[in-house]
């Protein structure tokens, strides 16, 4: 079951964003211009998967601080008000462990095998991450979600199967112990799908994001080495912008002289050299609020530590209270 975002009555929101690399432009097009708007009418729970980042990156489990760090300069800087939304560390609640524990005993192994993400990962990553807290995943989100009460989860069209494996959980555990939990809705996010530098989804594993902590100089010499419509060889050919990564932006970052740029490119009057300048400066005029945010909340990582204890109190007091009633009505 899906809803539209903006919802008009008050619900507990439920996100996260997975703490396996710094944040991009994706990201804020796609997840945290929604968790912003969200807070306005919401009550909104906002978590740094730290333990979904362990899926494939244990081995390299020290480089999660700094992504927890990252991502709680981009939430903050992006917007969110830490005084009308909880913004909190998943690893620093242990009841979130403790009932995923529980949660993974009804979970039938079937269902998690069958969730599109798992096989198609472990082809793009390799058979190494095909561990028990990989195949796990679904249940830890599910847990995410329930620990806090959550009625939506902001999502995009691919990450509904995800969310329809929770509510199969959370029918399974309701069946068993009774009407305890409820299942969640969508919020189904109407964000486009951000391209990455080399055309496909903008992605912090292939490589191919422009950082939301990158100066203006790094994005610009990103944006010049950016993949174009692979048909307009050379600069008078012409283009179809409607496939062209960097027109995406254009439309987004430059809207009012998006049509007479898609004319220009179309009629073999602009080349892609010229295209990327001009996309480039917008790009990083849309950008530069933020990043000024950004470098304010750098020099006062005390605040931004604060925020986070304060949240993941918060949290805690929530996932605490979720605990005991999963305990009582499993009889533990």
């Amino acid at each position: 079951m899906t809803t539209a975002v903006g919802p008009k009555t008050r619900r507990r929101i439920m996100a996260g964003i997975r703490a396996s690399g710094r944040l991009h432009v994706g990201h804020w097009l796609g997840a945290l211009q929604t968790f912003v708007e969200l807070t306005r009418d919401n009550d909104c729970y906002y978590e740094i998967a730290d333990l979904h980042a362990l899926t494939t990156n244990f081995a390299r489990s020290g480089e999660i601080a700094d992504s927890v760090r990252d991502i709680a300069l981009g939430f903050l800087a992006a917007g969110l008000d830490p005084q009308r939304c909880t913004i909190f560390v998943q690893s620093r609640v242990p009841e979130i462990s403790e009932l995923a524990v529980l949660f993974s005993m009804i979970t039938p192994v079937s269902w998690l095998e069958r969730v599109p993400s798992y096989k198609d990962q472990i082809a793009a990553l390799g058979s190494e991450i095909a561990t028990h807290g990989f195949l796990g995943y679904p249940v830890l989100q599910t847990v995410d979600i329930i620990a806090f009460r959550g009625q939506a989860v902001p999502v995009g069209q691919d990450q509904l199967p995800h969310l329809e494996l929770c509510r199969e959980i959370v029918r399974r555990f309701n069946h068993l112990y009774g009407d305890v939990l409820t299942e969640p809705e969508a919020v189904l996010s109407q964000a486009p799908a951000v391209p990455g530098t080399d055309g496909r989804k903008m992605s912090k594993s292939y490589n191919n994001s422009i950082l939301l902590s990158d100066s203006a100089a790094e994005t610009t010499a990103k944006v010049k080495e950016m993949f174009t419509d692979p048909t307009k060889i050379r600069k008078n050919d012409p283009g179809h912008p409607e496939i062209c990564p960097v027109f995406f932006f254009q439309e987004i970052f430059n809207a009012r002289n998006a049509p007479d740029i898609a004319h220009r490119c179309r009629t073999g009057q602009l080349g892609c050299v010229e295209d990327k300048a001009d996309m480039a400066v917008h790009l990083n005029a849309g950008l530069a609020a933020l990043r000024e945010r950004r470098r304010e909340l750098e020099s006062k990582m005390d605040y931004v530590d604060e925020v986070l204890a304060n949240g993941t109190r918060r949290a805690r007091e929530t996932a605490a209270h979720t605990l005991a009633e999963v305990r009582a009505a499993m009889k533990l």
